[in-house]
């Protein structure tokens, strides 16, 4: 009986921890972005007549080596101009979740080739 209970114990730890992992960023290489105007605003009306915005940015992000990659992205605001971001990506170039960082949080090699 202790066994049973012990191993249901071990299950609830282990479905608990893995609920607490953010899928979109495990696992995921970086990129680092400083943030430039949109280059383009895709709005969509929804049935209730509400305009939904959808910021779409499409620059250059670089590795922590400092090489560069094309890379769009989205977002549900307008970002602040001259933030710097952390970009999670797969695939290369596609990006499933980002997070803004402080100038002293991205390498130094993505700050002088920008």
């Amino acid at each position: 009986m202790k066994k049973w209970i012990g191993m249901g114990v071990v299950a609830i730890l282990l479905l608990a921890g893995l609920l607490q992992v953010d899928w979109n960023r495990f696992g995921k290489d970086t990129l680092f972005v400083e943030v430039q105007t949109p280059s383009d605003v895709e709005e969509t009306t929804l049935e209730n007549g509400d305009v939904m915005k959808r910021y779409v940015y499409t620059q250059p992000a670089y590795t922590s080596e400092g090489e560069s990659k094309e890379v769009t992205f989205t977002a549900g605001k307008e970002l602040r101009e001259g933030a710097y971001l952390r970009l999670y990506v797969k695939d290369g170039d596609t990006v499933t979740s980002y997070d803004e960082v402080s100038r002293e949080d991205v390498p130094d090699p993505v700050i002088r080739n920008q």
